[in-house]
């Protein structure tokens, strides 16, 4: 958490932090999407058998909450 002083008071920001949570789960580079996904997708399985980190995922799960409890408008 990156906090700065002016006369107009203290602001706060998680830049670096959400920066830090997009490089670790490669995601630095992405753009978005001009548009929503249209409803008529269909989604397809990924390889058979490919397994998760289980641990990088609730360590990505529980900085997404914390993000969402510090920062009101996201």
């Amino acid at each position: 958490m990156d906090m700065a002083r002016s006369s107009n008071g203290i602001f706060v920001s998680h830049i670096k932090y959400v920066l830090d949570l997009l490089e670790e789960c490669g995601m630095l580079g992405c753009k978005l999407p001009d548009t929503p996904m249209e409803a008529t997708t269909k989604l397809e399985k990924g390889e058979k058998g490919a397994l998760v980190d289980k641990d990088l995922y609730q360590k990505l799960v529980g900085r997404l909450i914390y993000l969402s409890h510090t920062i009101l408008d996201i």
